[in-house]
């Protein structure tokens, strides 16, 4: 399988980033894991990284986080000017199922929700469906 170039977390909770970074390693999807712990550091970290053309292909974005929370976050990508930016797959990684975050996740330019935990079939399917790829 091709691997994504990049794919960036973006987590206020050290432990689910440590977890999710370390199953993404093992199943080796990916050349490279980027961690932001807010919105406005995964703003920052997709500026820089796009610069030198290495832009994350797949961005798992937590809702609720301090500094700048996930819908904060899509309002100012959505401002972003990068080459690949249409490619880009978004997909929220919560454990928010409220009402609310729900009908506003299906406003914004994401490809899907998922709830928390990240699982390893969860990373199959995402694989398959948006990135039309199979893991031998």
């Amino acid at each position: 399988m091709n691997k994504l170039s990049c794919i960036l977390l973006v987590d206020d909770d050290n432990i689910t980033n440590f977890a999710n970074q370390m199953l993404i390693e093992d199943m080796e999807i990916t050349e490279q894991v980027l961690v932001a712990f807010n919105g406005l550091e995964a703003i920052e970290l997709i500026k820089k990284q796009c610069e030198v053309d290495c832009c994350p292909e797949l961005i798992l974005l937590d809702i609720n986080m301090p500094v700048m929370n996930g819908f904060e976050f899509l309002e100012t990508y959505k401002e972003l000017e990068f080459v690949h930016k249409q490619s880009v797959v978004i997909l929220m990684l919560t454990t928010s199922l409220n009402p609310k975050d729900v009908e506003q996740m299906k406003e914004e330019p994401i490809k899907g929700f998922l709830t928390k935990p990240l699982t390893e079939i969860m990373i199959r399917d995402l694989l398959r469906k948006h990135f039309n790829r199979d893991l031998s």
